[in-house]
């Protein structure tokens, strides 16, 4: 039983070998006058040439006004065009063609001009949704809360630092105040980058999340060895502090979703209480396989220390890759 932790950490280390079939499509339709929308779709890829094989399926009866234009960067193909139909989109049943085949879901973005917006989370399961009016309070709500719940839950990196937490905490309360002081950081970057109080370009911020993940790990090495240091003694400082980043990390990919100009504070709040049920889950998850594990195992204490050494050092070489491969991409 004392396989569990090392496994944990194998499965969350090989997450990333998939993440190129796990990156969420983008799909924005804005109105730019009567009848009158532009259409942008950004498909993940993982080349020039290696594409989803993602396509939009809008109503017989609308008309491209334009040709489609397609360019290829950051990883992903991005196809712009304007279409006209008369009447609008309301009440049209808009299809992803393809997705039903994919790993991968699709964000969905209605922008109206009279401001308000209808955000909508395609899966292979639900390919299809219906521009609605005006989407109302629950709507918005339920969204953006799947959309936190998913994105910290497809965050390896949010989740291998959560874990390298949980293994530096020794105490209930300690770990109490760790997490919260995790939570309350992440949220208080994550709101105030968002309302556009604080602009950090997202690649150093992705590279140094990826250090911290780093700090950590070797701080857990070190304290094998039976040094102390501000990490081991107050955790919860150095929670809150990488903490901070974290949260600008999670602002980054609320972002790229855009929030409803009509109901920002709602979809904000909503994404990110998304985010701490993903979290809790998972440390909740970690701590019962913990609690089998120390009441089922019978393996000898040298072996269950050799597993632990071998999950931390899984955590740091899998973050160290990410730092240097972050840093390469500021080129």
């Amino acid at each position: 039983m004392r396989y569990l932790l090392p496994v944990l950490a194998l499965a969350l280390l090989a997450a990333p070998l998939h993440a190129h079939e796990v990156r969420p499509a983008y799909l924005e339709l804005h109105e730019a006058g009567e009848g009158i929308w532009n259409v942008l779709f950004k498909v993940p890829a993982r080349g020039p040439e290696q594409r989803l094989s993602l396509r939009v399926r809008l109503p017989a009866d609308c008309e491209r006004t334009g040709p489609q234009r397609t360019e290829f960067t950051g990883g992903a193909f991005i196809e712009r065009s304007t279409i006209r139909r008369a009447g609008g989109l309301t009440g049209v049943e808009i299809y992803i063609e393809g997705l039903s085949n994919t790993l991968t879901d699709v964000l969905v973005r209605v922008e109206r001009e009279d401001g308000s917006t209808q955000v909508v989370r395609l899966t292979p399961e639900a390919p299809a949704f219906v521009v609605v009016a005006a989407p109302g309070w629950f709507q918005v709500a339920r969204t953006y809360l799947a959309l936190g719940f998913e994105h910290i839950l497809l965050g390896i990196d949010h989740l291998l630092f959560v874990l390298a937490l949980l293994l530096l905490v020794n105490g209930p309360r300690r770990l109490v105040a760790t997490i919260t002081a995790f939570t309350v950081a992440h949220s208080l970057t994550l709101a105030v980058a968002t309302l556009g109080f604080v602009h950090v370009p997202q690649q150093p911020v992705e590279a140094v999340i990826a250090l911290s993940i780093v700090y950590v790990a070797a701080e857990l090495l070190s304290l094998r060895a039976g040094s102390q240091s501000v990490a081991q003694r107050r955790p919860w400082v150095i929670a809150f502090l990488f903490g901070l980043l974290h949260g600008l990390g999670f602002a980054g990919a609320l972002n790229e979703i855009g929030l409803p100009q009509n109901a920002i504070p709602l979809s904000l709040l909503f994404f990110n209480v998304g985010v701490e049920v993903g979290q809790l889950l998972f440390v909740g998850g970690v701590l019962c396989c913990l609690v089998v594990v120390r009441k089922l195992s019978v393996v000898p204490a040298p072996a269950e220390t050799w597993f632990r050494r071998a999950t931390i050092y899984g955590i740091g070489s899998c973050a160290a890759f990410w730092l240097i491969e972050r840093v390469a991409g500021f080129a």
